[in-house]
């Protein structure tokens, strides 16, 4: 007789084979999903089995305990040898360890992304803990399924079952019938699954484009490849009931493995490392000892009553929580920084701490701004703190495998970024499932701004030469958006370390990092801190590495000895140069949106640094506080405060809020909540769009407010601020950290212009601004700066004895004539050229002795190949020796092919007296333009000149205003401009404003379009190198911009670009800027001969298009390519 469910006993079922998107092109829903629909359906419990993976589990878990639905971690193991997958779930924390030992061995033995197992690794498992062989899929051969079942048997002590997934198949009877067999003859139950792929029917079309992008096929080609139905999702026990023909037993398994597993995630204690105790008798005492050393030497003249109170209470809270030995750690790392001479700071909620303070972890006196040391540490939270020390960028790497080599991999690794599909990678992927042609998918992702994630409008689809209403259009489009956000692999973070006391692969999977000598963990830093596990920001900043280069000139060229924290603080000639913007190169205020706010903010004192740094972040601007702010502090409107209570809180920000902190203080004094709640508040924002819980806090603190007589819009304002610091906020002691570094660079820049450019050059990649707008900046600043040659230059830029560059400022520096102290030039170095490589300029530097007098004696003396000197030629360091490029490249090209080893020494005899010798070629010399173009091609900046230079006559005729006289021009006057492309910028703050820097040979133009007008000319602005721009000028407290109405491309004007000479245009600043705006790119193909000539003889164009007219676009374009293209960033 069949069993059949009662009215009173409904069925209960654990789903417990469901896929995330973390198995990669496979499952179709976010882990959070799952548990959503989970809950909804009201699942005895949800298992999550990743493919070879643990990536998607720690987010299901938070999802699961906020919805309250049971959670069972898991993992689906994928043989190579043709072996059916395995489900196991680990019944205790030791199982756990031997599972996530067992995919790191995987890992490790395969290349980044795969996990190579046999069934032979299965034996590392714990035996009794629950696992299920899935039957293949189909009707498979019994035999090789029991055969593996008998293998299985002996190892998992009674805890194995055989899974079986029906689909609604015609051979699902079949199938069932053969189960039972296989079941019966194994002696092992069968357990009923549905082996979930996404969690509701409509995901099934995005499943069937994850396995075609998978599998590299259409969805045209890819037929029974994809799935029959839309049956892999989560159902509720009666619809799994019913498949199995109202046996109950297979799904009485699902709660029978739930009686099995006793572990939770929320098991896994975490351990600090455990630290030596250095001279006392444990970690607590060591951090004392160390804390009051440092406190004296911070406080030669004794420690203030204030300090030495702070300095209890956080080493009481310290001892509460067990957190001495994360600190030893942290200290430390930074001590063995130091000893090796690499530049470190702290920074981050770290810099609240006076503990840190005095251990030199951070820089900042957290006691001069009354910061709140629960930002960085909560009794309520019981977490671990968060450190970040940022270390030169050059040399963090030695710090990395300091820490390798103290801990070892087995207990250090570094956290995993998950990076996800964007509007474009969503675009191209789906667009090629569903057939679209090469050009249709490029067209339709360049209409995409920058790494936007915010889907296709319809518009765009026209721009790329689409019908939107096509349906097939319309659904690769809905799909796509529906991509954007999943996870398409695991990377390495920046630099988030995770340590562990005992083994760290048996808390988190490790896997191989794409770098040699790097392992990474399957979790990112939001799994970390969800389960409270260690996680310190090893991170590398640009600027350190700069500002040692730079205090290492300053020693040796000028004499001056001095740190971080000696150089001279407060000069008034430094704030004088900020609040006329010129910070080009300044660390975190040079920025378009920075450069705008400083003249605005007219900062006097390092506290008006700290909120400069701050207040141009989301949190301000989404709370609407920056204009209430700035119109207080230009006087314009009344400082006022909203109670008294608050006048403690927002008394330095003139009554509005503008720090992290001050928001959670707002709400502990204005809400009533506890300073742990309102840390939680915090948390919460930045996770709010996963779980969906912060209604909850959004209710609590405005009614909060609104019951103690505050104003809801200004509640509102508050909750909206902190609502944006979720998504990228400034606390007040990051800001501090930072704002250090940036009164350093700008002191530098102030008085040592030539210092501070080498610095740069010598460190990049790094900041805003690339080498071509670094060194128009200091030419501006009056510095010499020399070109690139073969016998005096090095790799790095350095300092020649030069001019007084106070006498040759630009004259919108001339404020600065009594500043400037610069007497060096810039001599520029190699590692400025395309295509070399460090190795081969040390062997010309090793061999250059007293110099080279031909290219012949470089080639020979050097050992440098033939493409190495051709490179040398064509970046034109050949002037001293009197050859210009093109005499330099026709020699270098005239050079045997192979290196020292092929050549014959007969050849290289000097006297050949019986040989005639070979007259000069007569090359026609090289027009300026021509060496702008090479310049640039080589270099990515010239000297000579700047290439808007030669189309100003065109120009002139146009009535395009040069940028240079824009100051002179009065507010709401309609004008053009025009320039190369430097930055474009849409910040998401901007409402869909974009954000353009145009650069002719005189300045810059800043230029504003609307979204209307950008979408009208989105190909131009996304495209074109050359732009002119017609619009309104908007002058306000000295930051000029252009209001554009419209948008053209001119860069035919530069076609013939060769063709022109200097004549009255002189010599300008040139540059490009590669991070985040220009790249030149020369994209000749090889086989194009013509063109070559060309190129190496401009003054065959006109020539040649008179002969044959139909190749002169294609001239042009190929001119073209080699101008400056800007880069999007947002």
């Amino acid at each position: 007789m069949t069993w059949r469910p009662s009215i009173t006993e409904p069925p209960a079922y654990a789903e417990l084979c469901a896929a995330t998107n973390f198995s990669f092109l496979h499952g179709a829903s976010h882990p959070e999903e799952l548990a959503l629909q989970g809950a909804h359906l009201q699942l005895a419990a949800l298992g999550i089995c990743d493919r070879n993976s643990m990536a998607g589990v720690v987010r299901a878990h938070m999802a699961a305990k906020e919805t309250g639905l049971k959670f069972v971690p898991g993992c689906r193991l994928a043989f190579l040898d043709g072996t059916p997958d395995l489900l196991y779930w680990p019944k205790d924390r030791e199982a756990y360890g031997t599972l996530t030992r067992l995919l790191t061995i995987g890992n490790r033995r395969a290349e980044k992304g795969a996990c190579h197992l046999t069934l032979d690794d299965v034996s590392l498992l714990c035996p009794g803990s629950p696992a299920a062989l899935i039957l293949p899929p189909g009707l498979p051969d019994p035999a090789p399924v029991l055969q593996v079942l008998e293998q299985l048997k002996s190892h998992f002590e009674g805890t194995l079952r055989l899974a079986v997934a029906l689909h609604r198949k015609a051979e699902d009877r079949r199938r069932l019938a053969l189960a039972r067999n296989i079941t019966q003859t194994a002696g092992v139950p069968t357990l009923a699954i549905n082996d979930t792929l996404y969690h509701a029917p409509d995901r099934r079309p995005l499943q069937d484009v994850l396995t075609c992008i998978r599998l590299h096929e259409r969805l045209e080609s890819a037929g029974r490849q994809l799935q029959q139905n839309a049956e892999r999702h989560l159902k509720p026990a009666e619809d799994i009931l019913r498949l199995f023909e109202n046996d109950p037993a297979p799904l009485h398994e699902s709660l029978k493995i739930l009686h099995e597993v006793q572990f939770s995630l929320d098991d896994l204690r975490y351990e600090y490392p455990e630290e030596p105790a250095g001279e006392s008798a444990s970690p607590q005492a060591e951090l004392e000892r160390l804390t009051l050393e440092g406190a004296k030497r911070r406080y030669p003249e004794g420690v203030p009553d204030k300090i030495r109170a702070t300095i209890d209470h956080e080493l009481k809270l310290v001892a509460d929580l067990d957190y001495a030995p994360y600190f030893l750690t942290v200290y430390d790392i930074v001590r063995f920084a130091r000893t090796r001479g690499i530049l470190c700071q702290g920074r981050g909620s770290a810099a609240n701490s006076v503990v840190c303070f005095c251990l030199g972890i951070t820089e900042v006196d957290p006691t001069r701004a009354d910061l709140l040391f629960e930002r960085f540490i909560s009794p309520e939270r019981r977490e671990p703190p968060d450190i970040d020390v940022d270390f030169e960028h050059e040399r963090r790497e030695e710090v990395i495998q300091y820490i390798y080599a103290k801990y070892g991999r087995e207990r250090a690794g570094l956290a995993a970024t998950v990076i996800t599909y964007r509007s474009r990678s969503a675009l191209r992927e789906v667009g090629k499932v569903f057939g679209l042609s090469e050009d249709a998918i490029a067209s339709l992702a360049g209409t995409v701004w920058g790494r936007a994630s915010a889907g296709t409008e319809e518009a765009q689809v026209r721009e790329a030469g689409l019908d939107p209403s096509d349906p097939l259009i319309t659904q690769m489009l809905e799909l796509a958006r529906t991509l954007i956000g999943f996870p398409r692999h695991l990377s390495q973070h920046v630099g988030g370390f995770v340590i562990t006391r005992g083994r760290l692969d048996e808390v988190i999977p490790i896997q191989n990092a794409a770098m040699e000598d790097r392992t990474v963990v399957e979790w990112d830093k939001d799994d970390l801190d969800a389960l409270g596990i260690l996680k310190i920001d090893i991170l590398a900043l640009g600027m350190l590495t700069a500002i040692r280069k730079a205090l290492t000139m300053l020693s040796e060229n000028y004499g001056q000895d001095l740190t971080i924290s000696t150089i001279p603080a407060e000069e008034a000639p430094v704030y004088d140069m900020l609040c006329r913007a010129d910070s080009v190169g300044v660390f975190q205020v040079e920025s378009r949106a920075q450069m705008t706010m400083l003249p605005r903010l007219r900062p006097r004192a390092f506290y008006d640094l700290v909120i400069e740094v701050a207040i141009v972040r989301p949190g301000p601007i989404q709370g609407d506080m920056v204009h209430p702010y700035l119109r207080r502090r230009q006087g314009k409107e009344r400082v006022s405060y909203p109670s008294k209570e608050l006048e403690a809180v927002l008394g330095k920000t003139m009554g509005v809020p503008l720090f992290q902190e001050q928001a959670m203080k707002i709400a502990i004094v204005a809400a009533g909540f506890t300073p742990g709640e309102a840390d939680k508040l915090r948390r919460a924002m930045a996770t709010f769009r996963r779980v969906g819980t912060i209604g909850t806090f959004q209710t609590k603190m405005i009614e909060g407010m609104a019951k103690n007589g505050y104003d809801r819009d200004f509640a509102e304002r508050c909750f909206r601020q902190i609502e944006g610091f979720g998504e990228y906020g400034f606390p007040e002691s990051h800001a501090a950290s930072f704002a250090l570094l940036v009164y350093a660079s700008s002191w530098i820049k102030a008085y040592y212009p030539d210092v501070f450019c080498t610095a740069l050059l010598n460190s990049q990649p790094m900041g805003f601004y690339a080498p071509g707008q670094l060194v128009r900046d200091a030419r501006e600043h009056g510095v010499d700066v020399r070109e690139v040659d073969i016998n005096l230059s090095e790799w790095d830029a350095k300092l020649e004895p030069g001019w007084q560059a106070a006498r040759h400022l630009h004259p919108r520096h001339r404020e600065m004539r009594e500043i400037v102290r610069t007497d060096h030039a810039v001599r520029l170095g190699f590692r400025t050229v395309k295509g070399l490589k460090q190795d081969d300029i040390d062997k010309l530097i090793e061999h250059r002795g007293d110099g080279y007098d031909s290219i012949r004696d470089l080639w020979l003396r050097s050992g440098l190949s033939r493409p190495v000197i051709l490179r040398l030629a064509e970046a034109d360091a050949f002037r001293s020796l009197g050859l210009d490029r093109r005499a330099a490249v026709w020699a270098a090209q005239g050079l045997e092919a192979g290196n020292q080893r092929d050549r014959l020494p007969l050849f290289d005899v000097a006297d050949f007296g019986d040989l005639r010798p070979e007259p000069d070629a007569d090359l026609p010399p090289m027009l300026p333009g021509a060496h702008v173009m090479a310049d640039y091609q080589s270099l990515s900046l010239s000297l000579k000149a700047h290439p808007v230079a030669f189309a100003r006559p065109a120009l002139a005729r146009q009535r395009v205003v040069p940028c240079m006289h824009l100051p002179d021009i009065r507010q709401g006057r309609q004008i053009s401009v025009a320039g190369l492309v430097l930055v474009r910028q849409r910040p998401g703050s901007a409402k869909g404003v974009i954000f353009l820097t145009l650069e002719d040979e005189g300045g810059i133009a800043n230029i504003i379009v609307w979204p209307k007008v950008f979408e009208k000319y989105r190909p131009l602005v996304m495209g074109a190198r050359f732009l002119k721009v017609s619009g309104r000028v908007q002058n306000e407290a000295g930051v000029i911009h252009v209001v554009a109405d419209h948008v053209e491309d001119v860069t035919a004007l530069l076609s013939d670009l060769s063709d022109k000479s200097l004549d009255d245009a002189g010599l300008a600043r040139a540059d490009e800027v590669k991070r985040p705006v220009i790249e030149l790119t020369e994209k000749i193909k090889p086989a194009s001969r013509l063109v070559q000539l060309i190129r190496d003889v401009p003054e065959l164009r006109k020539d040649v298009i008179q002969i044959k007219p139909h190749k002169a676009a294609a001239l042009e374009r190929q001119t073209v390519k080699a101008l400056p293209g800007g880069r999007n960033f947002h």
